[in-house]
C-alpha cells in the first residue's frame, strides 16, 4: 500500500429482564449454535451452547476502522458494554448498572458521567474515567487510531482525572443531539490493559492521551487499535467489564464467552456461549443439535430443513434497521467530492434494493437519506432533499467515463456481489469500470482498506493509497453522521445536515439492510434487534428452557 504526502447495576438488568419477558410473549425465540473448540470438532464439542453470527470478526475493538465494518459489537457488544443499550424498538435504554448520565442545560452542553464505584474488569481493576478519555482521544483522532466514530467530531473535550470514577464531555456549541450515542457497546476499551503495553501505568496514559503529541499517541494507537485482535488472543488484554468474558478463540475463529465473575450486575442466564463466525458450516453446526441461534444471509436458509423431524429452529425475516450504503475514501480519486455526486447520478438505488431483496428473500426499500433510517417517523421529512436522488441521469455522470470504482465488502456474501453489480450495470452507460474486488479476489475489504489520511509521529499528514476505493456496508445512521443540533430531534439541524452529506456525500445511502434470524424455539428472552449489536443485543438474559413436547413436530 503506498503512502504519498499530501496538503494540507442491576436496575438496567431488571428493564432489559421485564423488556425481555414482555416482548418475548408476543415474539419468537432465538437460534444458538453448538461450537467445537479451538482444537476440536463440532461433535467432540456438542454441549457448548451456539450463536453464529453473519461474518467473520477478526477484532473486539468495536470503534476501529476494522471494527466497525465488521460489527465487531456482535461479539463484544456484552463484553464491554455501552453507556446506554438500544432496545429493540431503537429506544435509548441507560446502562445504570454501569454508569448515571446527566445532560446539563444550556447553549454548550456538557454530559456529567458518574461510574458506579463497583465497576470493575475481569482482572479486578477498577473502570475508571481514562477508559472513557482513550475512546474520546481515539474517537477525535481517527487519522493517528484508525478509529471510526464520527460522532466524537461533536465534543470539544474530556475532562477527566486518573483513577477518577466521575467524567463530564464538552461539546461544541449546539451540538451534541446524539451524545446518548457515544461509548456505544463494544467501543470502550480496558485502558488500564492498553497502557500496560506501552509501559505506562494509567496516570502515564492519561497525560499522554491529553498531551495531543502524535508520537506519544500513536504508540498508544498501535496497541488500541491492533492489540484487541482475535488471532492474537491475550486474556491479560482482553479483560472484560461486562456479564461476558472472552474465554478462548478457536481455530475456526468461534469466540467463547463465560459469564464474568467480576461483573458488577446480573449473572448472565447462560453462563457459556460459543460465537461462531458466518464461514463455519452451518450444517455441520446444526447437525450438532445446538445451534440455538444465527443471524442468516437469506431467509430461507438451505441448510436448514424447517420440517425435519427434531427441527427445533424457525426462521424470522424482517428490514433492518441499518442503511446498505457506499462509503468512499478520504484518499485517492473517489475522495472529489464532485466525483461522489456524479457517481451518485448513475447509481440506481431502487435496482440495488432489488438485487439485495432478490438474494435475501426479504423486501427492502431504497433509500437516499443518511441521517435516519428508511422507516424512522421522521425519514419523509427529508423527501425534498433525499428523493430527487433515486432517479438515474447516465448524462449527469458522463463526466466520470474512464474512471474505475473498486468495491469491496467485509465479507463474502452473494447479495452483496449482487448489489454491487446492479451499480455496474447503471454506471456502465455513464463510462464507469465497477469492479467488484472481494467476488474477483474472494479478499473482504474493510473502512480500513480504503485511501485515507494519516498523521504520523511528527503531525505531517501522509496519504495512504487503497486497495479499494469504496466499502459496501450496512450504516447506522444514528452513529455515522455528527453536526446535528443539541435540541432533539432538531429538525431544521437534521435537514441541513442532510443537504451537506448530499454535497460531501462520505457514504451514500441506497437501501434498508434485510435480516434473517433462525431461532431455537426453546430459547427464551429472545429480541429481535436489527440494528449494531444485532440480535445478541441481549445475550445475558438468553436462557434454553426443557424442549416442549411440540417443539420437535413442528
Amino acid at each position: 500500500m503506498g503512502r504519498r504526502a499530501v496538503r494540507s447495576s442491576h436496575p438496567l438488568m431488571r428493564k432489559l429482564f421485564a423488556l425481555t419477558v414482555a416482548v418475548t410473549a408476543a415474539t419468537a425465540g432465538a437460534v444458538a449454535c453448538a461450537t467445537p473448540g479451538s482444537d476440536t470438532s463440532a461433535e467432540q464439542e456438542a454441549s457448548q451452547f451456539a450463536y453464529q453470527i453473519p461474518g467473520s470478526v477478526s477484532t473486539i475493538n468495536a470503534g476501529s476502522d476494522v471494527g466497525v465494518s465488521e460489527f465487531a459489537q456482535m461479539v463484544s457488544g456484552r463484553v464491554y458494554p455501552g453507556v446506554f443499550v438500544a432496545g429493540p424498538s431503537g429506544q435509548m435504554i441507560p446502562n445504570t448498572d454501569l454508569v448515571r448520565t446527566q445532560a446539563l442545560p444550556g447553549a454548550q452542553r456538557i454530559v456529567q458521567y458518574q461510574l458506579a464505584p463497583e465497576a470493575v474488569f475481569s482482572d479486578g481493576a477498577p473502570v475508571t474515567c481514562t477508559d472513557y478519555l482513550l475512546t474520546f482521544t481515539a474517537g477525535k483522532n481517527p487519522e493517528i487510531f484508525g478509529s471510526h466514530m464520527p460522532l466524537f467530531d461533536d465534543a470539544e473535550r474530556l475532562n477527566c482525572q486518573p483513577g477518577a470514577k466521575n467524567f463530564d464531555v464538552v461539546f461544541a456549541e449546539g451540538r451534541g443531539a446524539r451524545w446518548r450515542e457515544l461509548f456505544g457497546p463494544g467501543t470502550v476499551m480496558p485502558a488500564h490493559a492498553v497502557a500496560s503495553r506501552v509501559n505506562m501505568d494509567e496516570a502515564g496514559l492519561n497525560a499522554e492521551l491529553n498531551s495531543g503529541n502524535p508520537e506519544s499517541l500513536r504508540r498508544i494507537a498501535r496497541e488500541w487499535h491492533d492489540g484487541f485482535n482475535l488471532d492474537t488472543f491475550d486474556p491479560a488484554m482482553h479483560v472484560s467489564f461486562g456479564p461476558y468474558v472472552l474465554d478462548s478463540v478457536g481455530e475456526a475463529g468461534q469466540v467463547t464467552l463465560v459469564a464474568n465473575e467480576h461483573y458488577y450486575g446480573d449473572v448472565p442466564l447462560t453462563d457459556e456461549i460459543v460465537v461462531w463466525p458466518g464461514t463455519a458450516d452451518s450444517a455441520e453446526l446444526n447437525a450438532t443439535g445446538n445451534l440455538r441461534i444465527a443471524d442468516v444471509s437469506e431467509a430461507d436458509p438451505q441448510w436448514l430443513d424447517r420440517n425435519a423431524e427434531g427441527n427445533a429452529l424457525d426462521v424470522t425475516s424482517t428490514e433492518g434497521a441499518l442503511t446498505d450504503s457506499l462509503t468512499f475514501e478520504d484518499f485517492g480519486p473517489w475522495s472529489y467530492h464532485e466525483r461522489r455526486r456524479a457517481l451518485a447520478k448513475c447509481v440506481d438505488p431502487r435496482a440495488v434494493a432489488a438485487a439485495s431483496s432478490a438474494e435475501a428473500g426479504v423486501e427492502v426499500p431504497a433509500t437516499t437519506v443518511h441521517v435516519v433510517a428508511h422507516n424512522d417517523p421522521l425519514a419523509k421529512r427529508f423527501d425534498d432533499i433525499a428523493a430527487p436522488h433515486m432517479d438515474v441521469d447516465v448524462e449527469g455522470a458522463r463526466s466520470l467515463a474512464g474512471l474505475e470504482l473498486r468495491i469491496g465488502y467485509a465479507q463474502a456474501s452473494t447479495r452483496m456481489a449482487a448489489m454491487v453489480e446492479a451499480i455496474r450495470d447503471s454506471c456502465e452507460a455513464a463510462g464507469v469500470t465497477v469492479t467488484d474486488v472481494t467476488a474477483t479476489t474472494g479478499e473482504t475489504k474493510t473502512l480500513r482498506d480504503i485511501g485515507r489520511v494519516e498523521i504520523d509521529e511528527w503531525g505531517a499528514e501522509t496519504g495512504v493509497e487503497g486497495t479499494v476505493d469504496a466499502v459496501l456496508r450496512p450504516v447506522n445512521p444514528q452513529t455515522e453522521y455528527g453536526g446535528l443540533g443539541a435540541r432533539t430531534p432538531d429538525v431544521d439541524a437534521m435537514r441541513e445536515a442532510e443537504t451537506k452529506l448530499w454535497e460531501t456525500l462520505p457514504s451514500l445511502p441506497l437501501a434498508a439492510q434485510p435480516r434473517s434470524f433462525a431461532i431455537d424455539r426453546n430459547l427464551t428472552n429472545v429480541i429481535v434487534y436489527t440494528g449494531p449489536t444485532g440480535i445478541g443485543w441481549n445475550m445475558d438474559r438468553w436462557q434454553l428452557r426443557p424442549p416442549s413436547t411440540d417443539a420437535t413436530t413442528q
